[in-house]
């Protein structure tokens, strides 16, 4: 059916700020997010800090289903997905008796879940585990979570590609109503900060002590976050129909995969990955005004990304800034996070900062990482980068609807 689809609800459930408004009120005003770990005894931990989200209270937020019976993971997925739709301004049970389902990527899952588990397991053995925690494990449930909360009965699909899993949910979501498959999608993400994946971190060398400095000449890693990000998508004719709020229009989306090495990003694929989705969106390099960076704060990450743009966008590639100075790095919810950010920034003519910034990289190409302090400016095209352990790239492209 080829038809166009744009985003008309945002749901942010984030370290700097909880529903759309409160988001971008901290984007522009460069909010850090960072604080001591507090879901579990980071004593023993050299670097402590992370990206987590004290005021989330999902009793506030969920209608329909028990938060008892669900981990902190699903709990996120499924009330980024309420204030999506509350902030889109759907009938929801229009929105439950319509063609409408959701796609949610994650890293981790219910990683707390997991690990009460396994502290139980060595404390009172496998068969003293409580049941009804194990069956939160399964990742699966992430999706089935925003489905159960909304009513919807379509697909339920949870997508595991790491650290790009948001942009391969967003790009999925696009394709159900740019083909008439289904007429409403909830895409995103969500995980949880967890000792795992910190300690993970930390062993790989890949984890700042105090803050996240993107493109930053002393920068030294990532600080974890945790959060849920939810986009409404639907079509331009049943926006229209409805008079609904566009805050923007998904263009296209591009993905690839190198499976080169493990961790160390390639700055070819990477580059590759750009072009297709600005060929996927059709548009032309030089019409992107804004892109939001994976932008980790890792040494080699940002070199490789900034390679990579110099080398789709010439010497002096368009403003590129990475919100995780702000959030943390929000693992599978990151680039559904920068979407996020980036949908903003066009409907409010903004580009949010790179926080933390002080002294130029050398080694890095002339880049505008958009230091420390917002920018108003006109965005009328904004290019999302999402890039994953094992090679896992994907970028969505986002317009101004007019």
């Amino acid at each position: 059916m080829n038809r166009r689809v744009v985003i008309t609800g945002l749901g942010p459930v984030s370290s700097i700020g909880i529903g759309a408004r409160e988001f971008s009120a901290a984007l522009r005003a460069g909010r850090s997010g960072i604080s001591p770990i507090a879901s579990f005894d980071a004593a023993g931990f050299p670097h402590y800090m992370a990206g987590e989200v004290p005021a989330f209270d999902p009793k506030s937020i969920l209608q329909r289903i028990s938060p008892d019976a669900w981990g902190r993971t699903s709990q996120f997925a499924a009330s980024a997905a309420r204030l999506a739709v509350e902030d889109s301004g759907i009938d929801p049970t229009e929105l439950s008796a319509a063609r409408a389902g959701s796609s949610i990527g994650t890293t981790g899952g219910e990683s707390q879940v997991l690990e009460r588990l396994t502290g139980d397991s060595l404390t009172v053995g496998f068969a003293g585990v409580d049941r009804e925690l194990a069956r939160q494990v399964p990742a699966s449930r992430l999706a089935v979570a925003v489905n159960r909360e909304l009513g919807l009965t379509g697909e339920a699909i949870t997508l595991s590609t790491a650290c790009s899993a948001s942009n391969y949910a967003l790009g999925y979501a696009y394709d159900q109503i740019h083909t008439g498959d289904l007429d409403y999608m909830i895409a995103g993400g969500a995980d949880s900060v967890g000792r795992w994946s910190h300690a993970g971190f930390y062993r790989l060398g890949a984890l700042a002590e105090k803050a996240c400095a993107p493109f930053d000449r002393d920068r030294s890693g990532i600080i974890t976050g945790e959060g849920g990000a939810a986009l409404f998508l639907e079509s331009l004719e049943s926006a229209t129909a409805r008079g609904a709020r566009v805050y923007a229009e998904v263009l296209g989306y591009g993905l690839n995969c190198d499976a080169n090495h493990m961790v160390a990003p390639d700055p070819v694929s990477i580059a590759q990955c750009m072009r297709l989705a600005h060929r996927n969106a059709g548009i032309k390099a030089d019409e992107v005004d804004y892109i939001c960076a994976h932008g980790t704060g890792t040494p080699a990450n940002d070199a490789v990304e900034a390679k990579a743009a110099v080398e789709v966008f010439g010497e002096r590639p368009p403003p590129i800034s990475s919100i995780k100075s702000m959030l943390g790095h929000t693992m599978g919810a990151a680039s559904g996070f920068s979407a996020i950010a980036s949908v903003l920034g066009i409907a409010e003519s903004f580009i949010p900062p790179t926080i933390n910034f002080r002294n130029p990289d050398p080694q890095i190409p002339d880049i505008d990482p958009v230091p420390n302090v917002a920018r108003e400016m006109t965005v009328n095209i904004a290019q999302v980068n999402g890039f994953a352990f094992g090679g896992n790239n994907a970028i969505t492209i986002f317009g101004r609807y007019s």
